[in-house]
């Protein structure tokens, strides 16, 4: 047991700079590196199908289409930590968000936003340390950091500001530039 811990603590950045460095698997189980949205203005979500807050998927969607050829892109992480509203398999997930609200921006595999099992991009954009403002833990499905251009978290959305909202689009604009 001690052997497979050392491990998987091999596979965890030490002291991570930004979302850069560290790597996922995509909704189809593909392994996939943050560094290739290098560049990028990043909106990292954890999203769930069965939510009060599932409708945002629209706007996210039409956030996207509206920003993807400046840089922008939203990356969905479906998490099933609260109420269970997440219960789906991976292909699941992904059937519901094409079906349902035409998702063209990248998702990936169903991870765990809080707790023991909290996934190591999460342990990142949750500490105090470099996220002084922006850190502690989710409170719910749909909470949103907007990541730089340099990888580093900007600020967060907790699940009521809509994609539409202005406070929103401010901040997407202003890491546009």
């Amino acid at each position: 047991m001690k052997m497979l811990l050392i491990a998987m603590a091999s596979l965890l950045p030490l002291s991570a700079a930004s979302v850069y460095d560290y790597s996922v698997k995509t909704i189809d189980g593909t392994p996939a590196a943050l560094s290739s949205y290098k560049g990028k203005t990043v909106l990292i979500v954890n999203v769930a199908s069965k939510c009060g807050y599932t409708p945002q998927y629209a706007g996210l969607q039409k956030l996207y289409a509206k920003y993807k050829d400046r840089g922008f892109v939203i990356l969905g992480f479906p998490a099933n930590n609260f109420g269970a509203q997440e219960p789906g398999t991976n292909a699941e997930i992904k059937t519901f968000c094409s079906r349902t609200y035409n998702v063209t921006f990248p998702m990936f595999s169903k991870i765990s936003v809080k707790g023991d099992d909290k996934a190591p991009l999460y342990q990142y954009l949750t500490e105090t340390s470099p996220n002084a403002a922006t850190h502690g833990d989710i409170q719910w499905n749909f909470t949103k950091f907007l990541i730089g251009k340099d990888g580093k978290v900007v600020a967060r959305f907790e699940p009521d500001v809509t994609p539409e909202s202005a406070e929103m689009e401010k901040a997407i604009e202003g890491a546009l530039r």
